[in-house]
């Protein structure tokens, strides 16, 4: 028997581990949102009603995924998170809070929020009601929106700094917190540990609006960004030069601090592909991020041991050779609902040069719509297509979201125990 750092290590290699490895909630794109985890808790007799629930990350509102329920489902994977969320607040001095539908909740102590009569809420960045709110959560929703606060664009004087304020090198407080949480795991736990910890998502739609900021300048009007990187490709080029030098130097520090007791980082999330094809043309991906996809994969695999992952929704199955040529080692969520995405095609044609984390089910359509018997038999199936030989980490589509039926998620954590 293979402890989890092991077995998912194994899987990375492209062998057939002892079991098959299974994350949830080791990254910001594997988690579940939490409500269904105060659900998942109360169903499991893990709680006493009303027992809150911490929301781990605020802007998608993930709710952790706690040690009991880490055994219950057989979780390989635990996430090494930086100490400031989405939102640019420390994830520290927890209150009580409640989401619409009653969930109890405990949040971030700057998780300041403010409720207007149409029932939407407004979340401030770094919990400054001073400035403007950076994101809202609509009325009966079950995560936040970024809000754009785009001032006047001068493109006689746009300077690179604007559009780089929120990536930084990092402090040495950072560097010991991280220590701290690294150590908490690799010393006391058998997980693989995975990293989300260094900003080099480079073009990641979530941050261009600047959610961490008070007052964000630059381009931040995601309409605007996307035009940019064919109206203004220089500019955009310059940021990401920039920001590519800042996230290799916060890597080096990462390393010389806990070396290679991560096992995996999360390296971008930026999307490229839509349902129905790529949101990117392949010429326009190579020309302006594969060359920082590959200068930063370069570093990490010629100076430690560390796996890198890609997340990108949707259907990017044209784009898949480029992300290996560029160093990933693995790719996330694998949207198999999507065009082109057929499993056992990718499986196939890609199963030996790249890991797939993800599309273990798909949240779209099957989780959250239908029965039990219908999940454990797509779980069942897609299990036998992408376990074969390893180079799989069995996650869901990208997060599990909130009113999925009970019924269905155990159907699937009981599928993932009995087909494993």
């Amino acid at each position: 028997m293979m402890n989890s750092r092991e077995r998912i290590k194994k899987a990375l290699e492209h062998k057939q581990p002892d079991k098959l490895p299974v994350d949830f909630g080791g990254m910001l794109a594997t988690g579940i949102n939490v409500s269904m985890v105060y659900k998942l808790r109360q169903r499991l007799g893990l709680d006493k009603p009303k027992t809150p629930v911490k929301v781990v990350e605020p802007y998608q509102m993930l709710g952790e995924i706690d040690e009991d329920l880490r055994k219950i489902i057989g979780i390989d994977a635990a996430p090494i998170l930086g100490s400031k969320n989405f939102f640019g607040f420390e994830n520290a001095n927890w209150k009580e809070w409640e989401l619409w539908d009653g969930t109890p909740l405990l949040v971030p102590e700057k998780f300041n929020t403010k409720e207007e009569e149409n029932g939407r809420i407004y979340m401030y960045a770094q919990g400054d009601k001073n400035y403007p709110p950076c994101a809202v959560l609509p009325k009966k929703g079950y995560y936040f929106d970024d809000i754009v606060r785009q001032g006047e664009i001068d493109d006689n004087n746009l300077n690179v700094e604007d559009n780089l304020e929120e990536f930084q090198i990092i402090s040495d407080d950072e560097l010991k917190y991280i220590k701290e949480e690294v150590d908490k795991f690799y010393y006391n736990t058998g997980y693989l540990l995975l990293g989300s910890l260094v900003s080099s998502g480079f073009g990641d739609i979530a941050l261009v609006p600047g959610p961490t900021l008070k007052n964000p300048k630059g381009i931040r009007d995601i309409t605007e960004w996307y035009m940019s990187t064919v109206s203004r490709t220089e500019y955009v080029r310059k940021i990401f030069e920039r920001q590519c030098d800042i996230a290799i130097e916060n890597y080096k520090r990462i390393y010389e601090t806990i070396g290679n007791k991560i096992d995996v980082f999360f390296i971008t999330g930026t999307d490229f592909g839509t349902q129905t094809g790529l949101f990117i043309s392949k010429d326009s991906y190579k020309e302006l991020f594969k060359p920082f996809h590959a200068r930063v994969n370069n570093w990490i695999h010629e100076n430690t041991a560390w796996k890198s992952i890609i997340h990108s929704c949707g259907a990017v199955e044209p784009l898949i050779n480029e992300f290996i040529d560029a160093g990933f080692d693995i790719l996330n969520p694998v949207q198999i609902s999507c065009e082109n995405m057929e499993p056992v095609a990718l499986k196939k044609k890609y199963g030996k040069y790249i890991t797939f984390w993800g599309g273990g089910v798909d949240t779209q359509k099957m989780l959250p719509f239908g029965t039990p018997k219908e999940v454990k038999e797509q779980v069942k199936k897609l299990i036998g297509i992408f376990n074969k030989g390893g180079g799989f980490v069995f996650a869901t589509v990208h997060n599990v979201q909130a009113n999925v039926p009970v019924e269905n998620m155990l159907a699937m954590f009981e599928a993932i125990q009995d087909y494993r």
